[in-house]
């Protein structure tokens, strides 16, 4: 049962955008998949049939019967900002929200019908009530973009390959499918924290929550800057073998890294993207049936590819001189993979009609050539 937003709607002092779509807010790689599947004929169809299969029906009566719903007579501060979020982003109606008792913070919009949000209560006693109400803009983004139906999916296809681990074949395609969309569900918890921005409108109640998310209700311990110095360090150091741990330790996540993903709010903060939207300049929703695919899908790519040059990881760095056509690209995987960049190469000195002299100095394909970052 969904909540009017014009029902006891609290005042605000916030801006608000009304008829804004999600697009305006949603990571490329989000945006394309979202509107891509939006395109697909039958989509809604099909997903009503398969809701059947899903367990939506016993999750919601799961946590009427086993948590507490937020009301104005039950947390009635959460009810207040949930209202004000649905209103900040024009959501029509305003979902259920629910208060389930677990230590630890947490929480998610789930739904195929109709999204309901949850949240723990590790995470009510952890935020202070500007954290909260990104949190809560967060999820409410979530529902905005309907992320909530295919969250649901991959819950289901995550359960569904437990069942049939036993089965080598179908289990290799099955976490392929899972894998794919654990990558997309990474890009939409960056679209959900820009939709937490724009109702909190505070970046720095945006971060404080991270931190307190990755390091506990210790604030008075840390320090934004130093926190985003962790990310700047995570995303630069190391060679190729950490890029590839970092690749591993990511793929089982369906979210970011918390640092990771305080740069990335703070980089969007500081966009053009995101001081049109502040200024009333943004995609309607009534302008999403005309969306252009093709032009999402190279938004998307284009996106990539920036990240990939931008990128300070030794990985993406070779990746992106693979992509320049750099040359001598063998030593150079060497190099990254044994650390030893600083040496000179066995190619160097190399017996050869073209070999230099012991005295000679190194040319441009020499040990000052590799470009180590």
């Amino acid at each position: 049962m969904t909540e009017d937003i014009n029902d006891n709607v609290p005042s605000r002092q916030r801006r608000r955008f009304p008829g804004i779509s999600s697009r305006a807010y949603e990571h490329p790689a989000d945006r394309s998949a979202l509107v891509a599947l939006r395109k697909l004929s039958g989509f809604d169809t099909v997903f009503k049939a398969l809701s059947g299969l899903l367990p939506e029906r016993s999750l919601r009566l799961l946590f009427l019967s086993d948590s507490v719903r937020v009301s104005d007579a039950q947390f009635s501060h959460l009810n207040d900002m949930l209202r004000d979020a649905c209103y900040i982003l024009d959501l029509e109606k305003v979902p259920p929200m629910y208060v389930t008792q677990n230590p630890q913070p947490n929480a998610m919009c789930i739904g195929l019908d109709e999204p309901i949000i949850v949240v723990t209560t590790g995470l009510v006693e952890l935020l202070d009530e500007e954290e909260m109400r990104a949190v809560i803009g967060h999820e409410v983004g979530h529902a905005l973009s309907g992320h909530a139906v295919y969250r649901t999916i991959l819950l289901f296809l995550t359960n569904l390959a437990l069942k049939i681990a036993w089965i080598p074949l179908g289990n290799v395609a099955l976490m392929a499918i899972i894998t794919a969309l654990r990558e997309w569900f990474r890009k939409s918890e960056l679209s959900a924290d820009r939709a937490g921005l724009l109702v909190g409108q505070d970046l720095h109640a945006s971060m404080r929550g991270l931190m307190k998310i990755a390091g506990g209700n210790h604030l008075h311990e840390m320090n934004v800057d130093a926190f985003l110095e962790q990310a700047e360090e995570y995303e630069s150091g190391g060679d190729l073998r950490d890029s590839v741990l970092k690749i591993l330790n990511v793929l089982p996540r369906s979210h970011p890294f918390t640092t990771v993903r305080a740069a990335e709010l703070k980089k969007w903060a500081e966009t053009r993207d995101h001081q049109r939207i502040m200024d009333g300049h943004y995609p309607r929703r009534d302008e999403d049936k005309d969306t252009s695919v093709s032009d999402s899908f190279r938004e998307s790519a284009a996106s990539y590819a920036d990240a990939v040059k931008s990128s300070k990881d030794p990985l993406m760095k070779l990746v992106g001189d693979i992509a320049g056509g750099t040359a001598d690209l063998g030593g150079r995987l060497r190099d990254k993979f044994t650390g030893a960049g600083a040496g000179t190469r066995p190619s160097d000195t190399a017996a050869g009609p073209d070999a230099p002299a012991p005295d000679d100095k190194p040319g441009q394909n020499g040990q000052n050539g590799h470009g180590e970052g």
